[in-house]
């Protein structure tokens, strides 16, 4: 019975390609790897609800991970990769290139929330198995699986296959630069002028130079496997369904050329094209009443004058230090010891 169920559920995948569907609805389904092949070319290995990989039988020369849904409303990113991944598995599109996709919190999709008992995006790099994490949340284990995925995916290459991974988002708030990506801390490496001509097709100008080891999936990728990783921020949350898909013409099509491995066309790096940030202030919430001096609905990359008040909370206040510096994520309503609040400054790269 089980081998009659496993081939109807291939056949309808190849018919539907609603994995994604399924890994929501009928969980059970995909509980256990499966594998099997799209015609003859691309092999498919289910891992579990969620994740998903595509290995083309030619020699691939890239490990592409493409990550969606870490925060469960977060929309837009989802809907882009549902869509690939219905494509691959209908034979819409066919890919040049080895593809993780990963959608990443299943249940706070369903409660359209960001997360169910943990942000799933503080929890890599082993940090799911600090003392203060609930070990028997949802994301924890989640975090550990997600981990054991991209570990497997990553070392299933040959030593010469280039490695990436765009976990892709969208902000709580609107933006001022409304797409941008944060580029994980390298820890001395030199960022990639390449990989920011990459993502300028994508529709990014502005990045933000991370200035510290963190916890997010994209620095895991970065740090643990050298891949080039980047958290991408596509713009504001929304429904599901709610999206207007044409704000990410230029996103959707460069990653769908990047693994179907069709030409990219890509500018020459040039720093009149983009805005480059570098952190100057991480803000933690240290105590309960912990307040943005700012209105709620203010857009990320607002900049304030030198001493403007930021936030405050009992024993602390918190002010800009440049003209210029601008806000990013803020959010005063994280857990004790996360951050609150990011401050940014203008820089270039070398």
């Amino acid at each position: 019975m089980h081998t009659v169920n496993t081939h109807k559920l291939i056949s309808d995948l190849q018919q539907q390609g609603q994995f994604l569907t399924l890994s929501r609805r009928s969980v059970e389904l995909v509980q256990k790897p499966i594998s099997f092949t799209l015609d003859e070319h691309t092999q498919v290995s289910i891992i579990s609800p969620g994740i998903i990989s595509f290995t083309p039988k030619i020699k691939s020369v890239k490990a592409i991970v493409l990550s969606s849904g870490i925060h469960g409303n977060e929309t837009a990113p989802i809907e882009i990769c549902d869509q690939y991944v219905v494509d691959i598995l209908t034979g819409k599109i066919r890919v040049a290139h080895r593809v993780l996709f990963i959608f990443g919190n299943l249940p706070a999709m369903d409660k359209a929330t960001r997360f169910v008992d943990e942000n799933l995006n503080r929890l890599f790099s082993h940090a799911h198995a600090n003392e203060s994490v609930d070990q028997n949340s949802y994301e924890c284990a989640r975090a550990k699986e997600i981990e054991k995925a991209v570990a497997q995916f990553y070392e299933a290459g040959h030593s010469d296959e280039s490695r990436y991974h765009y976990d892709l988002h969208t902000a709580i708030r609107p933006s001022k630069n409304e797409k941008f990506a944060v580029y994980p801390f390298l820890h001395g490496e030199k960022h990639s002028k390449d990989q920011i001509s990459f993502l300028l097709a994508c529709g990014i100008d502005t990045f933000l130079l991370s200035g510290s080891p963190t916890t997010t999936f994209s620095y895991y990728s970065s740090r643990q496997f050298g891949a080039h990783a980047f958290t991408v921020e596509l713009g504001k949350v929304e429904a599901f369904g709610q999206n207007d898909m044409s704000r990410f013409t230029q996103v959707n099509d460069t990653l769908k050329r990047l693994i179907c491995g069709q030409p990219l066309n890509l500018k020459s790096f040039n720093h009149q094209d983009v805005l480059i940030y570098q952190v100057n202030q991480v803000i933690n919430k240290h105590e309960d009443d912990f307040v943005l001096d700012f209105s709620d609905d203010l857009p990320n990359f607002s900049d304030f004058s030198k001493g403007t008040l930021l936030a405050h909370e009992t024993g602390n206040e918190y002010r800009a230090e440049f003209d210029g510096e601008a806000v990013v994520f803020p959010n005063a309503n994280v857990a004790i010891g996360q951050r609150a609040i990011l401050t940014v400054i203008p820089t270039t790269l070398d």
